[in-house]
Parts: structure tokens; sequence; C-alpha cells
């Protein structure tokens, strides 16, 4: 059954949409029902509007604690905005990040708030935190009547992998429509129960709200640990989980691992990056369920194409071409390439622009179209294959060459763990394709044969000019390969 429509987020854990008793989180030991919930935010709510002005922006600092998800909800339900800060960053960073978006305060793990040392207001989770929700007020936090859908409800930082990170403005409208697409596309259903190992500081914490938008409990995890999944699932019955790729090989290659531990559950979401098909048919061969990959970005709320558990299977059977899909568009979204091959998004889910970027955001968002800097191509069935990021397209000679297309030919070599390919500067073709390589253990550095390898299998001008070998890739805070960082340690070589 549809659930009622909401306009604002808190809405979504009002007690009378959902069965009495109904649990909406699994934490630790703890059942967390929609009703103990509803009350928290409320908390939250009215101490945040005895403390702060309509439309400050309150910072979170954390790892996954429940306290994190109160403030997600009931931040916006006072009209203010909650702004989650990646728990990686270095201090520096966190104090850019706050200066940037002028927090009123930062409520977060006694821990990290020492750790950032920031002259804000600092609220410690703990007894200060509860005294300052159990603080007498007059009055009601959450008030409807004051708040608007298109008011901006979080703002999160993006990655930084093309520049300095920039704060992304989603509104309570943009939020619900990435829920909404994303229970279109990949329903849920009346039995579901949800894990959940990703961080809450990032856009993936939509899926939270996903769970609740349908009544069903989330089995919230302090972070991805293959152990705590595995004791987790036949625990709380878990039907369905996100993982990225890495996290699912990981499940299968722990000790501990046998496919009775994963008997309850039907679906597992990835997204990040596509699923290699040795992985995909270990998956289907040793847990036996449907597998559902996301292609959205911060921008975006959420994800906004889906490569479902139809779509896999057909993978497998005849189109094996499709495992490199990032699927079709969800419902209410529309997917257009513009000339020079960037994917443009449009849909109520596109974020409202970014933080005090008012010339860049009006050059991402352009008539209601995101130009999310990816290059793309859409088949005459719909799917959409992301070829490249815009920014890491190299040109040599005159050619465009996809980074992407050349690491996925490396990645079939047997010596190669992991690869990232950048254009370094060459006099000759202006730009020169760079491999670097990170070896498996027990291999030697040998770029000749990773050449030979690539010439069985590419165009002469895609071809590695150079390789390079390192024993890891630099990750930005969000866990993407930072190719900015690579390109600058490339050209000192």
């Amino acid at each position: 059954m549809t659930p009622p429509p909401t306009h604002l987020l808190h809405e979504l854990v009002v007690p009378d949409r959902h069965p009495a008793g109904a649990v909406a989180l699994h934490w630790q030991d703890r059942a967390i029902t929609f009703a103990q919930l509803h009350r928290r935010i409320d908390a939250v709510a009215a101490a945040v509007s005895a403390d702060t002005a309509p439309g400050d922006r309150v910072a979170v600092l954390s790892w996954n604690r429940p306290e994190v998800l109160e403030l997600l909800y009931g931040v916006p339900a006072a009209g203010r905005i909650v702004v989650p800060l990646n728990a990686r960053l270095h201090p520096a960073e966190l104090r850019a990040q706050l200066e940037q978006v002028d927090a009123a305060s930062v409520i977060g793990e006694p821990e990290l708030l020492e750790a950032v040392a920031t002259d804000r207001p600092r609220l410690a989770f703990g007894s200060a935190f509860e005294a300052w929700l159990t603080r007498p007020r007059p009055g009601r936090g959450v008030a409807p009547d004051g708040l608007h859908h298109d008011d901006p409800a979080w703002i999160i930082f993006t990655s930084g992998s093309t520049g300095r990170p920039k704060g992304a403005m989603l509104s309570h409208r943009s939020l619900l429509a990435a829920v909404a697409s994303a229970a279109g596309a990949r329903p849920v259903a009346a039995d579901d129960s949800y894990l959940y190992p990703f961080p809450l500081f990032h856009v993936s914490a939509h899926n939270v709200l996903i769970q609740h938008r349908h009544g069903r409990p989330v089995v919230l995890l302090p972070g991805f640990d293959a152990g705590a999944v595995l004791e987790a699932c036949p625990r709380h019955a878990v039907t369905t989980m996100s993982l990225a790729p890495t996290m699912m090989a990981m499940l299968l290659d722990h000790p501990a691992f046998e496919r009775d531990a994963l008997a309850t559950v039907r679906t597992i979401g990835y997204g990040a990056s596509a699923i290699a098909e040795p992985l995909l048919r270990r998956v289907l061969a040793e847990v036996g369920v449907g597998l559902s990959q996301g292609y959205g970005a911060t921008e975006l709320s959420g994800n906004a194409c889906f490569l479902d558990a139809a779509d896999h299977r057909r993978a497998i059977d005849a189109r094996p071409d499709l495992l490199g899909s990032a699927g079709r568009a969800a419902p209410g979204v529309e997917l257009r390439l513009a000339s020079d091959g960037e994917l443009l998004v449009r849909g109520d889910q596109v974020m409202l622009g970014y933080w005090h970027e008012p010339e860049l955001s009006a050059t991402t968002v352009v008539d209601g179209w995101l130009h999310t800097g990816d290059l793309g191509r859409l088949d005459d069935d719909g799917y959409l294959f992301v070829v490249d990021r815009k920014k890491d397209l190299i040109i040599s000679g005159g050619e465009n060459i996809a980074s992407r297309e050349v690491e996925a030919v490396l990645l079939d070599h047997a010596s190669v763990a992991a690869a990232a390919v950048i254009g370094v500067p060459d006099e000759q073709w202006g730009e020169a394709v760079c491999a670097i390589v990170v070896l498996r253990p027990g291999t030697e550095p040998d770029a000749d044969a990773l050449v030979l390898h690539c010439r069985g299998r590419l165009a002469g001008y895609k071809r590695p000019r150079r390789v390079l070998f390192r024993p890891d890739l630099p990750v930005n805070a969000n866990g993407k390969v930072d190719k900015p960082a690579l390109r600058q340690w490339a050209v000192g070589r």
C-alpha cells in the first residue's frame, strides 16, 4: 500500500502513520519505536528552536548512532538546517566547513569535538546532550505551519574530487522526491527489515528515510564490519541491505561467512561503482540474492537511476554489457545528454544549489537540469552507461579517452589489484595516458607486460604511455580515488 504523502521530513516518523509499537530503529540491543523516535525528534526541534534563529545551521560531527538520526529529522523540523560533517576529515578541513556554513553550533562525539578544536558552541553526546533535550522549554519545537517543503533541510558537502568541497543544499522536497523515486524503482516490501552500514553523514542516509516512509525498521550499524553484518542479519531477520561491491567481497571472504547467516536476505543494493562479473556470479552462487544498483549524487539527494534485480539476471543470461550500466531513470526522473556527452538530470530531487555559491549553482543547475559532470551514453532501451567523469576525460592528440575504459582493461590483468588512469602533460600529444597501478601480493612490477596486455584490447591512442606503481591509491574523504592528488604525484615523477 502506498503511504500517505508527506511534505516535511519529520512527518515520515509521525506515529499516526504507522502501526502502534512499530519499530523504527534497531541499535545494538535497543529497539526504538516510531513513537519513541518522534518524541526525541520533537525534543530536538524544541531545543534547537530555543537556542538558534530560523535558518541557522547546526552541524553534526559523529559516527553512526541514533542521536544523529534524531538531528537529521529534528533540526529541519525546527526550521533550521542540519549539516552532517564527514568524521573522516582532518580537523582543519572540518573547521573550514564550519566557517563556510557559519554554523551556529556543532553537536557530536566528545572525542571528535575535542579534536576539531573550534571556538563555535559545542555540545557533546551523552549527559550534556540529554540535559539539553530535557531542559524545560515553553511550547513545541515542531511547527509544520511555519515550514515549507522548499526550505533547505540538509547541507551535505560534496567529496571535492574536482576541487574544494561544496555544500549542496537539499530541501524537504528534494529529499522526499529522492525517497519516492527510490521506492518506485526498488519497492519496499511489507515485511522488509533493512540493514544500513554506511555513514549517516553521506547522502546515502536517504536510504533510512525510504524505509521510514513505509514504516519499516532500520538496523543501524556503527559502520561496516563484515562480522557484525553476519551477526545482525539472522538476529533481525534482515531482508535487504546496502553494500558497496568491496563490502560484498569482504562479507564472502569473512571466516564466519556461511549461507545460512544471510538466509533471510532477499536483496542487496549497491552503488558507488559497477560490480565486476566474477563478483556478481559469486554473490548469486554463494548467497542467492537479488542485486540492485543505484546511480546518484549528493546534488540529487540520493539515487536517480537503478539497475534492478531483473536487469542483473538479464545481464547474466543474455546481456553482460548491462553490468557496466547504471540502470534506467527512476520514476519522476528525466535524463538527457548534452552535446558534449555530459549527463543532465531533471526532477524534484535536484538540489536547491550550493551554499553561498550563486554563480556555480547557476551553471550547475540550468532550467532545472543538473549538470552532473559525468559523461554518459543512453542505449535504445533507456539504459544509462557512465563513461567517465567529464574532468577525468583525457584528450591526447585530439582524441577523447575515457579513463574508466583503460582502467577496466588493466583490472583484467592477473597482477593488478587496483588501477587509476589519468592524463599527464605531454609536449607532443598535449596529454599522455598514465596508469597508476597497485599490484597484487607476490607479483613484480612489469610495465611492459601491462602495456602489452592493453595492446590486445585497446586502440593505440588509448594505451598507457607511462605506467607507475604505488602500494595504494589515495582516496578523498568520501572514499573515491583522489585523481587530483594522483596527477600531482605523477607529474612530479
